[in-house]
C-alpha cells in the first residue's frame, strides 16, 4: 500500500516558518541551544517522520526599506544559525530520522558542498539530504561578496554544472575501494578512487575527492523549483521535491506534469517523492482546534508580511503604495521566487496586482502561506488523505505554528490516525534515509548519464 512521506519543516532561527511563532505564548525560547533542536528531532523520530529538513537564507530579511531595523525589532527571522551544524547535534540524538539542510549553489563551491554533505552522511550512517537552492535575493549576494543576485535562469545554468561536479565527486570512490588490510599494508585500492578533472563554464575542480561513499551511496537530493526553468532543474536532479500547492485540482495537474517531466528527463518517476507544505492545527475536538487557530491568526503583523514578501521576491515593497499596482516591467523584473509571483497573479485574478493583493493572495508572513489543516485528528487525517489519494502529492512537509507544541500535537494525535489507516509507517523500514523513503541506492554515475533536453533548448 502506498504510504505518505512525512517531513518536518524546520528553521535554525528564532521562529518556525511561521514568523509570528516566536510570539506564541507556548513557544520555547531556547532556540540558540542544542537541547531545543534535539527535542524537535526526538519528537519527529517518535512520529516516524522520514526527515527533519532546514530551510535557510544567507541574510536576514532586510530588503524592505533597505534596512534591518524592522527585522530585528519584530523578530522576523533575524537569528539564523548554520543548519548543517545543527543537524549534527540532532543526528547525535536520533538513529533513524533523516537529516536535511539547504545549501546554495550560487554562493558556495561544489567541492566544499560535496564534502560537507558526504561527511554528514557518513557521520549519520546514511541519513543525510541536501536541499539544492539557487538563493533568492540581493541581501544574500551582499553578504557573500557580490553586488547583486544573479539572473534567474543563469543561476540554474550554474546550478546544473554545480550538480555535475558534486555528483562527480560523490562517485569518485567505488564501494569496495576501502580495504584497511593491516597485514597486507593496503589501505585502499588506488584504481578504485578516481579524479574528476572537471573544467566547465562556471567551475574547475580537480579532485580526487576525500570522502568515501556512505551506506546510502550519497545524500538524497531535495529540490523545490516550480518555475519553468526551476521545474526543468528539479525534474533532472530532484529525488524529494517540496511543493507549494493551494488548490487541489491544480495540484493534481501539477503533480502529474512533474512526474511526466521526470520521465522526459530519462528518470523513473517512481523514484521521486513530492511533498507539499501544510500547517496542521489539531486538537482533541474541532472546536478546540479552531480556538487554537484563532490565537495563531492574531500573531502576525503587517510588517512581517511586507518584509518577507520583499525578501522572497527580491523587490522592495516599501517603494510602492499599498494599493498601487505593479507594472508589467516590475513584475517581469522580479528575480526572486517567480512561482510565488505567478501564483499571486493567478489567485488575485489581476494581471497587475497591488501590494495589498500580494499580501492577501500569497499569505506570506501568516499561517496561510500554506494550506492550514485544522480540526480533530480525524479531520486533519481526512484532509491529508484527500490530497494524497487524488493524487496531488506523495506526502507532506509539516510546518509548525509554534515549537515544540505543534509537532507534539501532530505526533500524538494525527500520526496514530494515519497509521491506523495504513497511510503512514508504524516503524522505520531500514537504517538509511533512502531505505525509509523507498528510493534506490544510486549506482556510480547513475545521475550523470546524458538526458533528453526539452524541444528548442540548446546547450
Amino acid at each position: 500500500m502506498r504510504q505518505m512521506t512525512l517531513v518536518g519543516f524546520l528553521q535554525a532561527q528564532n521562529c518556525s516558518n511561521f514568523v509570528g511563532s516566536w510570539r506564541h505564548p507556548e513557544a520555547a525560547p531556547d532556540f540558540t541551544s542544542a537541547a531545543y533542536y534535539q527535542r524537535i528531532a526526538r519528537i519527529l523520530e517518535d512520529g516516524r517522520f522520514h526527515l527533519g529538513f532546514f530551510d535557510d537564507r544567507l541574510a536576514m530579511p532586510d530588503r524592505y526599506g533597505g534596512d534591518h531595523a524592522h527585522t530585528v525589532e519584530n523578530g522576523i527571522r533575524c537569528v539564523k544559525l548554520d543548519p548543517v551544524t545543527v543537524l549534527t547535534v540532532m543526528g547525535m540524538a536520533t538513529s533513524r530520522l533523516g537529516l536535511g539542510s539547504t545549501c546554495s549553489t550560487t554562493y558556495y563551491e561544489p567541492f566544499h558542498v560535496a564534502r560537507v554533505f558526504a561527511t554528514l552522511d557518513l557521520m549519520s550512517a546514511g541519513r543525510a539530504a541536501w536541499n539544492v537552492v539557487t538563493s533568492v535575493n540581493d541581501g544574500e549576494a551582499l553578504n557573500m561578496g557580490l553586488a547583486q543576485h544573479m539572473a534567474h535562469d543563469e543561476r540554474y545554468d550554474r546550478a546544473d554544472e554545480f550538480m555535475e561536479v558534486v555528483l562527480g565527486h560523490w562517485d569518485s570512490w567505488e564501494d569496495d575501494a576501502l580495504v584497511v588490510d593491516k597485514a597486507a599494508g593496503l589501505f585502499a585500492r588506488p584504481e578504485k578512487v578516481h579524479r574528476l578533472d572537471h573544467q566547465g563554464k562556471f567551475f574547475r575542480s580537480r579532485g580526487p575527492f576525500t570522502v568515501p561513499r556512505s551506506a546510502q551511496g550519497h545524500p538524497v537530493l531535495i529540490q523545490a523549483g516550480q518555475s519553468g526553468r526551476g521545474l526543468r532543474f528539479a525534474a533532472r536532479w530532484g529525488e524529494l521535491m517540496f511543493v507549494a500547492y493551494h488548490e487541489l485540482d491544480r495540484a493534481r495537474a501539477d503533480y502529474a506534469a512533474f512526474k511526466a517531466a521526470v520521465a522526459a528527463a530519462g528518470r523513473d518517476p517512481d523514484h521521486t517523492r513530492l511533498a507539499m507544505a501544510v500547517y496542521p492545527v489539531v486538537a482533541e475536538t474541532r472546536a478546540e482546534a479552531e480556538d487554537k487557530l484563532a490565537l495563531i491568526e492574531r500573531l502576525p503583523r503587517e510588517m512581517d508580511r511586507l518584509s518577507l514578501l520583499s525578501e522572497v521576491l527580491n523587490f522592495d515593497f516599501a517603494t510602492k503604495g499599498m494599493d498601487e499596482a505593479f507594472t508589467d516591467e516590475e513584475l517581469a523584473g522580479i528575480t526572486g521566487i517567480q512561482g510565488m509571483r505567478d501564483r499571486v497573479v493567478r489567485r488575485s485574478g489581476k494581471r497587475n496586482p497591488t501590494v495589498r493583493d500580494f499580501m492577501e493572495a500569497s499569505g506570506r508572513g501568516t499561517i496561510h502561506d500554506h494550506p492550514v489543516l485544522c480540526g480533530s485528528p480525524r479531520d486533519v487525517a481526512d484532509q491529508m488523505e484527500s490530497w494524497f489519494s487524488a493524487p496531488a502529492c506523495d506526502g507532506f512537509v509539516i510546518a509548525a505554528s509554534h515549537i515544540p507544541g505543534a509537532y507534539l500535537d501532530f505526533v500524538r494525535l494525527v500520526v496514530p490516525e494515519l497509521q491506523r489507516r495504513g497511510l503512514h509507517m508504524k516503524d522505520y523500514r531500514g537504517a538509511t534515509l533512502r531505505e525509509n523513503l523507498g528510493l534506490p541506492r544510486p549506482a556510480l554515475g547513475a545521475m550523470l548519464r546524458p538526458h533528453p533536453m526539452p524541444l528548442g533548448e540548446t546547450r
